[in-house]
């Protein structure tokens, strides 16, 4: 289960090397569900329907139907949930949850969170802060009780505090856990992962506090904190500070999942074909572990959206959720990724072995939008289901309308050229006259990017668009990926500008 720098460097190198392509399997065939068996429709879920397109469109185009990007993307299942004017605005499935038993995916389906699932930990985690159980700018080893995190004299000497484990700026390594379990495997205890039971031990690698490196070892490291200091299971402080209170009633951190879920809920597949033991089984709760559905997850963001306006009875009082949503180290604040560019939105998104969500919204005003899938190229199908609804709504700062090719001149292309580096990632760009060009390290070659406008380009390998600062000294990923920003550097590169 990949995630964050880890998730996005496996999936742009496995794109480039060539993943197999969904129209190479053959899906087990399921019906098409009726159109009510996926909840309410409206003039806005019909839109949805009827009017997929991606960012980069030619003259004539014609927008593609949902049922029709799902079968390209090999995705069964998909769930949204809509945010507007501060409420639920609807919440409805498309295709199918498994495909073994092709039972609809309906608004109760619960899916796999993975990476989301930091966010609800990050909001337990500052409950517990404003409780007084917890300093977020202490040591963390002042709150472990049943483990301590390795004293690094030369990388962490006053050791990493819960604001660092948050933001990704603890300089822990373990980035993300590379599996599951199979159901009904022997699990790790969250001391055993911590000292390598499924991944590296969690260590410091790098200077606590001076630099963003996404981190899933440090939420285990969270949980365990917030686990140690509560006295009870993570899995019921989630309940009791954050899912019973926001009426979130199809979500639990359950590894296995629980009854309860298991009534409704998604198996994972990848490429036409189910995952082998339908999902996989995260101990790794607190980074990973959230069996949850687009509704209650916008149950979450709504809330956290009116105590950023100010109004108090929320689960964090107004001054923390600021807090929370002010960066700490490039575009991520304590447990939310925040796109600073026009009015603030937060987000997260999540992928774990057979299944890809995302969520964002507006930290002013009350709209946004949930996407959960359960396999295939599900990033590209959310990416365009919320181009979608944005459009629909006049969302353009959380996704851009389609858009034909820029024609851009040398001189225009020249300003991107360079090397850049951020988040783990490391790309040249090289700018000749035929248009701007990409390589990955680690990629075999250069990639000729569409450009969408003088500073915003995007990769068809990847899906992902990045936007340079006005000045070029930065790029950032505003889709297809998290919002890591990429910094120019002086290191010596291949990206000169071609004849």
């Amino acid at each position: 289960m990949p995630q964050a720098r880890t998730l996005l460097l496996a999936l742009l190198l496995s794109t480039i090397t060539g993943t197999p392509a969904a129209a190479q399997t053959a899906r087990p065939a399921c019906p098409e569900p009726s159109a009510a068996a996926g909840g309410p429709s409206n003039a806005h879920t019909r839109f949805v329907e009827t009017n997929l397109q991606p960012p980069v469109i030619k003259p004539g185009d014609r927008p593609l139907t949902l049922a029709e990007e799902m079968r390209r993307y090999d995705v069964p299942g998909i769930s949204v949930a809509v945010i507007h004017g501060g409420k639920i605005a609807w919440a409805r499935g498309w295709g199918v949850r498994d495909l073994t038993s092709c039972a609809p995916v309906t608004p109760n389906t619960a899916f796999q969170a993975a990476s989301i699932s930091k966010v609800v930990t990050a909001v337990i985690a500052l409950r517990l802060g404003e409780q007084g159980k917890i300093g977020l700018d202490r040591n963390i080893n002042e709150a472990l009780r049943s483990w301590q995190l390795p004293k690094d004299e030369k990388l962490a000497p006053n050791g990493v505090t819960l604001r660092e484990l948050l933001s990704h700026t603890a300089g822990l390594n373990v980035h993300g856990f590379d599996h599951g379990y199979q159901p009904g495997a022997t699990l790790p205890t969250t001391v055993q992962i911590l000292e390598g039971a499924d991944s590296p031990p969690v260590r410091s690698i790098l200077p606590a506090g001076e630099q963003f490196e996404y981190s899933g070892g440090g939420y285990v490291v969270a949980q365990l904190a917030l686990t140690d200091v509560s006295g009870i299971s993570f899995t019921d402080l989630a309940q009791r500070e954050v899912l019973g209170p926001l009426d979130m009633k199809r979500s639990a951190f359950a590894m296995p999942p629980s009854r309860a879920i298991r009534a409704d809920m998604a198996f994972g597949s990848a490429w036409g074909k189910p995952i082998p033991g339908n999902y996989e089984v995260l101990p790794q709760l607190a980074p990973a572990g959230l069996w949850t559905t687009a509704g209650d997850l916008a149950r979450l963001l709504i809330d956290l959206q009116a105590s950023a306006a100010g109004k108090k009875g929320h689960r964090l009082s107004p001054a923390m959720t600021r807090e929370m949503m002010i960066p700490v180290k490039g575009n991520w604040g304590l447990g939310l990724a925040l796109y600073t560019d026009g009015p603030l939105r937060f987000g997260h998104d999540g992928v774990n072995t057979g299944f890809d969500s995302f969520m964002i919204a507006y930290a002013g005003k009350g709209d946004g939008i949930v996407v959960m899938t359960n396999g295939g190229d599900g990033r590209r199908l959310t990416a365009d289901v919320v181009r979608a609804v944005a459009t629909d709504y006049g969302w353009p700062e959380i996704a851009a309308p389609a858009t034909e090719e820029k024609a851009l001149s040398l001189a225009e292309l020249s300003k991107a050229a360079g090397h850049f580096e951020g988040g783990g990632l490391k790309v040249d760009f090289e700018a000749r006259p035929e248009g701007l060009f990409a390589r990955l390290v680690g990629a075999p070659a250069f990639e000729r990017l569409i450009a969408l406008s003088p500073r915003r380009f995007r990769s068809e390998q990847t899906g992902i668009t990045c936007e340079f600062a006005p000045d070029f000294s930065s790029c950032t990923i505003i889709e297809g990926g998290p919002p890591m920003k990429l910094v120019r550097s002086k290191a010596i590169s291949s990206a000169t500008i071609g004849n």
